[in-house]
């Protein structure tokens, strides 16, 4: 079956880098009309020039009220990917405050707010759409210094639940995507030290992590989890489920 996104308006964030970026790049060449949000301007220059088509929106997504006036302010959204995220590695004893909140306020907060002001939008449209919540396999499974990360993408699971029970009347659906580690800048960081990563790499068959382009491939083979509501769709390491 022929994927084409022709006539659909979609936005993604964190759409600077990693994950974001390419998710972006394969909706605009499957015929979407995509708006990419990202802090980091340069970012977002880089991906223009790539894909001329490609909107971009230039907004540190922590600052509730700047998110909220940014978002609303992209007309008839039929399609959200909400993939910012960030992380700050430590013991959960040695846990700063400053970090918990930066991580609370990326991972869980501006998808809250985000999807918030989108959907509002489809329901007094009346147009349905689809919500895709970029989480983890870190939601339901505990990994040492991830303490914050790991309650935040949990978070994020329990309010795709919820948005799908609540938005479903609407025609809007709401899934998660739950990745295990995908090779981005952030993970390369997190998993570098091959003491932590061999452990987790000796649970997937194939011994590979996950590249950004796998996950970018999914979202097109699952044409926006079409049929899906409420899902936890969870990407393990490449060839198989993590053991």
């Amino acid at each position: 079956m022929e994927i084409n996104f022709k006539g659909k308006n979609a936005v993604v964030t964190g759409a600077g880098k990693g994950i974001g970026r390419d998710v972006a790049k394969r909706l605009a060449a499957l015929g979407a009309h995509v708006v990419a949000i990202s802090r980091t301007q340069a970012d977002l220059d880089s991906l223009k020039t790539e894909v001329p088509s490609i909107e971009t929106v230039a907004v540190d997504l922590a600052d509730w009220a700047a998110a909220r006036t940014a978002v609303a302010a992209i007309p008839n959204v039929d399609m959200l990917v909400n993939n910012a995220g960030t992380n700050r590695l430590d013991k959960f004893l040695d846990v700063k405050e400053e970090d918990l909140d930066l991580v609370m306020d990326i991972n869980f907060k501006a998808v809250f707010n985000v999807a918030q002001v989108v959907s509002r939008q489809m329901v007094d449209r009346k147009s349905g759409g689809a919500i895709v919540n970029v989480s983890s396999a870190a939601s339901y499974r505990g990994l040492l210094d991830h303490a914050v990360y790991c309650a935040s993408k949990a978070a994020v699971d329990k309010l795709t639940n919820v948005m799908a029970l609540e938005l479903g009347q609407y025609k809007i659906r709401v899934n998660s995507v739950n990745p295990t580690v995908a090779l981005t800048e952030l993970g390369k960081i997190a998993w570098s030290d091959p003491v932590k990563a061999d452990p987790m790499l000796a649970r997937i068959p194939m011994g590979r992590f996950l590249d950004v382009v796998l996950i970018g491939n999914f979202f097109a083979v699952r044409r926006f989890s079409e049929g899906y509501n409420g899902r936890k769709f969870r990407l393990p390491g490449a060839g198989g489920v993590v053991r």
